[in-house]
């Protein structure tokens, strides 16, 4: 990876991971807003950085990287604020199981294991969806971006006017 790529996917990846792992905030990765927002944010980024015109290439490579990034974020991110919600979200799930007399034993007994089990389980199976899904939005994210963002090719100068004829 080039220096001039680094910080872009930087920012592009931390852009993903933490908006994606805030509780209330992650809602907009229902549309996977954030996850492809990283790859915008990427692509904005470097061609920020250059002159000349970002090819697509380096816009999808840009957004692929922030997405395993973002993904690898996401893991860090998630884990403090599981341990913050896992309580009232533990909760909560009590209460609706103590209220709902007609759940099925079964069903009660596969929400209680999960209640119980969905700290490490949870943070691993949300670092695996976050990577696969980072890595195919973010790619078309860094496609978009590119686009949008695609400086025009530097112009250049007209020709000096030719000498003018002798006429002898």
């Amino acid at each position: 990876m080039s220096p001039a790529l680094l910080q872009p996917v930087l920012f592009g990846g931390l852009f993903m991971g933490v908006l994606s792992a805030l509780p209330i905030i992650s809602i907009g990765n229902c549309c996977c807003l954030w996850i492809m927002g990283g790859g915008v944010v990427t692509s904005y980024l470097t061609q920020h950085a250059k002159t000349d015109p970002i090819q697509l290439g380096e816009g999808a490579f840009g957004g692929l990287l922030a997405g395993v990034l973002g993904a690898v974020v996401y893991a860090i991110v998630s884990v403090p604020v599981s341990l913050v919600t896992a309580p009232i979200q533990r909760g909560l799930l009590e209460g609706w199981m103590n209220s709902a007399a007609d759940v099925p034993p079964e069903a009660r007994e596969t929400l209680e294991w999960f209640s119980e089990n969905s700290g490490v389980l949870g943070v691993l199976f949300g670092f695996i969806l976050m990577l696969v899904v980072g890595m195919v939005f973010t790619t078309l994210g860094g496609l978009l971006g590119a686009l949008i963002f695609r400086s025009s090719p530097p112009v250049a100068p007209p020709a000096p006017p030719p000498p003018p004829a002798s006429t002898l």
